[in-house]
C-alpha cells in the first residue's frame, strides 16, 4: 500500500511542478529561442506545453498503475461474503403480497 501512495504522491508533485516550471521558464526566457517569440506566441506556447506536460504525467502514472501486479491485492473476505449475500438476495424472486410475513407486518 505504501508503494501505491508513494507513486501517487510523486505523480501529484510532478503534476504541480512541471507546468509551473514550464511557465516560469518561458516567462523568464530560460528556454533557447523563446526570446524571439512575441508575448502572445510565448503565452500560447507555454500554456500549450504546460497542458501537454500534465497529460504526459497522467499517462506515465497510468502506465505505472498498469504495471502494478494484480495478484498481490486480495479483497477482504468479509466484503466478498456481504457482496455475495446481497447479490443472492437481489436475485431471489419477490414474495407474493399475501405471504405470512406481510400479514404479520400489517398486524
Amino acid at each position: 500500500m505504501s508503494s501505491v501512495l508513494k507513486k501517487f504522491f510523486i505523480a501529484s508533485m510532478f503534476m504541480w511542478v512541471t507546468p509551473i516550471a514550464i511557465l516560469y521558464g518561458f516567462n523568464h526566457n530560460l528556454f533557447p529561442g523563446s526570446t524571439y517569440l512575441s508575448p502572445y506566441s510565448m503565452t500560447l506556447l507555454s500554456g500549450f506545453l504546460a497542458v501537454i506536460s500534465i497529460n504526459v504525467v497522467i499517462a506515465f502514472y497510468i502506465c505505472m498503475a498498469m504495471k502494478e501486479p494484480s495478484d498481490k491485492h486480495e479483497p477482504d473476505p468479509a466484503f466478498l461474503a456481504d457482496a455475495k449475500a446481497t447479490i443472492t438476495r437481489q436475485n431471489r424472486p419477490h414474495e407474493s403480497e399475501d405471504s405470512p410475513q406481510t400479514q404479520k407486518k400489517e398486524e
